[in-house]
């Protein structure tokens, strides 16, 4: 069984390689060149300058499984209740519930952290396995957008999903 612990400096290298082959050969991300080391760790580090956790699976070597974090939803002070997550599992580690292991915890941090909503914003229509973990997991269907990114020829629509968190709209978070 996997363990989740906070992300450390030294898991860098090992995040940076699950994210480029997601990068290269998958649809969850819109982007099409797989970022570097030094740009991974700056946006690790944006992440935890905000409060938010980033989390990772560890097998019993300590060897990175998958990695997950949550940033705000948009910039402005309005959001600041509202995070998107992200979750990258290793292709060797996929369907052994990796995934859902990180999406429970990351959860967890967040509303700790004062998180009210959390936002999933999944890349493509036919990303059955992202849709699925985060159906098992509370989410709820918020929408699809059709078509909103060109990526290996041909276009793909995000699906959002959503999940309420502690008191979600029943409180004041203030």
């Amino acid at each position: 069984m996997p363990t989740i612990r906070a992300s450390q400096d030294g898991d860098i290298a090992a995040i940076t390689d699950i994210y480029r082959h997601h990068v290269l050969f998958g649809t969850g991300t819109f982007e099409t060149e797989p970022p570097g080391e030094s740009d991974m760790a700056a946006r690790r580090r944006d992440v935890l300058s905000r409060n938010l956790p980033y989390l990772v699976a560890v097998d019993g070597q300590d060897r990175i499984l998958g990695f997950a974090y949550a940033n705000w939803f948009k910039p402005r002070p309005a959001y600041r209740f509202s995070a998107e997550d992200s979750i990258y599992v290793l292709d060797a580690a996929r369907g052994q519930g990796v995934g859902r292991l990180l999406l429970d915890a990351l959860s967890r941090e967040c509303e700790a952290a004062g998180v009210r909503k959390l936002l999933a914003v999944i890349g493509d229509s036919a990303n059955t396995g992202s849709i699925g973990v985060h159906r098992a997991a509370g989410f709820e269907p918020a929408g699809t957008l059709r078509s909103m990114g060109w990526k290996f020829g041909r276009w793909l629509d995000i699906v959002l999903m959503e999940k309420t968190l502690g008191d979600g709209d029943r409180s004041s978070p203030e």
